[in-house]
């Protein structure tokens, strides 16, 4: 890829989902692919696809379609799959738990490699082979671990507290599943998961603008990366 290309982002939310459905069809010994049955799995129009792709050069053939081996060698070079991502979790509650207990499974380069929180019956134990650590070792922990990326689970009253804390440290990323909107250095990127707001958007979509047959409008919040 030429380093002065500059890739939209929403083409670069749409390349976990290309790379997932590689590899599934990689493990059921697929060779090619054309861009309309990946548009049927992915549920992103043909169109959107060759010009997702032509951002990265020529990878396919017109009348041949694309080669599964050879993007997903691609794509895994291009997501840094070879690359093992670590991953805390700041709050284990009933949804921080159930991260802990999925842990991105089908997801080999992403781990949540340890947790937080200021319970005293959770600190020191292990959930789904995580470590739970205590909140007041927030900063010297994730600067040890290396960690790149946060996900907040906490409430959202201690949000903005937590945040603060955690700019101080090498944190590049937080994966915000609170309502609160967070404030942070142009050093670091959140991305706002609101399940409330998803769902009352959802049922909104539902009730005014009722989805057909001739329309199948999706949208992606992959918590997979």
């Amino acid at each position: 890829m030429n380093e002065e290309t500059k890739i939209p982002q929403a083409t670069a939310k749409r390349l976990p989902l290309y790379y997932r459905f590689l590899k599934n069809l990689h493990a059921s010994g697929k060779q090619r692919v054309s861009s309309a049955e990946l548009s049927e799995a992915v549920k992103v129009d043909s169109a959107t696809i060759r010009r997702d792709f032509s951002y990265f050069g020529a990878l396919g053939k017109k009348g041949y379609g694309y080669n599964v081996n050879y993007l997903l060698t691609f794509f895994r070079k291009t997501l840094d799959q070879d690359e093992l991502s670590k991953v805390a979790l700041i709050g284990v509650g009933n949804l921080g738990t159930a991260f802990l207990n999925y842990n991105f499974l089908k997801n080999n380069n992403t781990k949540i490699a340890l947790a937080f929180d200021v319970d005293p019956a959770k600190i020191g134990k292990e959930i789904s082979g995580v470590p739970v650590y205590d909140m007041n070792e927030l900063e010297e922990r994730l600067q040890k671990e290396d960690v790149m990326v946060a996900i907040l689970t906490v409430p959202s009253s201690a949000a903005q507290t937590i945040t603060d804390r955690i700019v101080k440290t090498d944190i590049k990323g937080i994966l915000n599943f609170t309502p609160a909107r967070l404030n942070v250095p142009p050093s670091i990127r959140v991305h706002h998961i609101d399940l409330a707001v998803e769902l009352q958007s959802l049922i909104y979509f539902l009730k005014n603008f009722p989805p057909d047959d001739t329309e199948n409008s999706q949208e992606h919040t992959n918590l997979n990366g």
